[in-house]
């Protein structure tokens, strides 16, 4: 039985469960706190769990407000069309223009040297809520990638999320308190910034000119202490759609080593350009050689609307605050007796408090996965018709789509049994 992990949490941790064959890979953020067990979810039929390859303990809200894609049912692939330079620019972040070759004359330790600089640690701290209404701090590790001179650095989500306080560790030992610029959960993208000029930043590559066999290192923070570390190898696969805590993700396959602790790091080409941003790594006894990355063509996208606006504009929401339940227990808890998705925030939407969602438009919905996926078919403007079940009886309620943005929300949710 497989395991994939993502590394970057000391509490990171294992799902087993078996996977039919033809069925997309789930991977798990590291960080994340362990879900329940499923009663009638797809991770049953799965043959290999994925973790994220973290050292962090960090894990987003509850019932954040819902957008963005994702999809339980996306068949991995390996040769989408290519993801072009992004348009969006970052300010003072270099870019270079061609893509991996082999020819570049650069040796393995010429690239590491040229990169090392640009990597740093990072370690976050976190207050949690133990039992009989103790908290208590806990600590993670990761990595991330600086890419301007002032300080604005790249890294995983699932790195710094929840995190109260951040701390980034250069390769000459300065460390710096970082301020958390913007996050992004659907693609597992986060921007810091740390109080300092003239820093060695990467030069950002292309990712869409990748193929198959193209040489990388990967460099990072391993079991986050030992920061600098460099491991080779090459391309494995090229858009991998792999589902990760119910987002679908279009990621590189790599089989350079990635341990916990080198989420949010680099992977470089042979001329030294940032082509990914490492966020997990397969994990097991018959196992080897299979991480994964965000394409730097991605990555870059997401960080320069981070960096502009502290989120990703444009994306649709419905506007409200909603919980998976899909455990027995969490039956139990919120007095409900169906598996499914419950609104507990229904803001201006018309929709109530306690309302199941069993359909978003043309789509049916039985989970956030469900739900993430009709999503996006529609964009900020539309109306769409959603069907819940309140009262026991189903009931027809047009929403009007929003711009998704950060909001902070309670958890509260109807007793009212249906």
């Amino acid at each position: 039985m497989a395991e994939y992990q993502f590394g970057n949490s000391e509490n990171s941790y294992s799902q087993e469960a078996e996977r039919q064959a033809g069925e997309p890979v789930v991977l798990h953020f590291e960080g994340e706190k362990k879900p329940p067990k499923k009663k009638n979810k797809v991770l049953r039929n799965l043959a290999v769990a994925l973790l994220i390859v973290g050292l962090s303990a960090g894990s987003g809200a509850l019932g954040a407000t819902l957008a963005g894609r994702g999809s339980a049912t996306v068949e991995p692939t390996t040769q989408q069309p290519a993801v072009s330079t992004p348009v969006a620019t970052i300010p003072g972040a270099q870019i270079s223009g061609a893509g991996l070759s082999s020819d570049t004359g650069m040796t393995y330790a010429e690239v590491a040297a040229k990169v090392k600089p640009t990597v740093v640690e990072i370690t976050t701290e976190q207050t949690v809520n133990g039992s009989y209404f103790e908290q208590y701090v806990q600590s993670g590790a990761g990595s991330g990638v600086v890419i301007t001179a002032d300080g604005y650095i790249i890294t995983n989500n699932h790195v710094v999320s929840g995190a109260t306080k951040i701390t980034v560790r250069l390769t000459s030992g300065d460390e710096y308190e970082a301020t958390l610029i913007g996050t992004d959960s659907q693609e597992d993208i986060a921007v810091i910034k740390i109080d300092a000029t003239d820093l060695p930043a990467a030069t950002l590559g292309d990712s869409s000119k990748l193929v198959v066999g193209d040489e990388v290192l990967a460099v990072g923070n391993p079991l986050g202490s030992l920061g600098g570390s460099v491991t080779n190898g090459i391309i494995s696969a090229l858009d991998r759609e792999i589902i990760v805590s119910g987002q679908s993700m279009t990621l590189l396959q790599t089989n350079a080593a990635i341990n916990p602790g080198n989420s949010g790091g680099g992977l470089f080409n042979m001329r030294g350009e940032l082509i990914a941003v490492v966020n997990a790594k397969a994990a097991g006894s018959d196992i080897e050689g299979l991480g994964f990355a965000i394409p730097i063509n991605t990555a870059y996208k997401i960080a320069s609307e981070l960096m502009a606006n502290g989120y990703v504009s444009g994306r649709p929401a419905i506007g409200i605050s909603s919980i998976e339940i899909d455990d027995y227990m969490d039956l139990m808890r919120y007095r409900v007796n169906s598996y499914g998705i419950y609104v507990y925030d229904g803001g201006e939407t018309g929709l109530k408090n306690g309302d199941r969602i069993v359909r978003f438009g043309d789509y049916e919905v039985s989970s956030s996965a469900t739900l993430k996926s009709a999503l996006q078919s529609y964009k900020v403007g539309d109306t769409v018709t959603v069907t819940v079940v309140r009262s026991g009886k189903y009931e027809d309620v047009k929403v009007t789509l929003i711009e998704d943005k950060p909001a902070e929300t309670k958890i509260e949710l109807s007793t009212e049994r249906q």
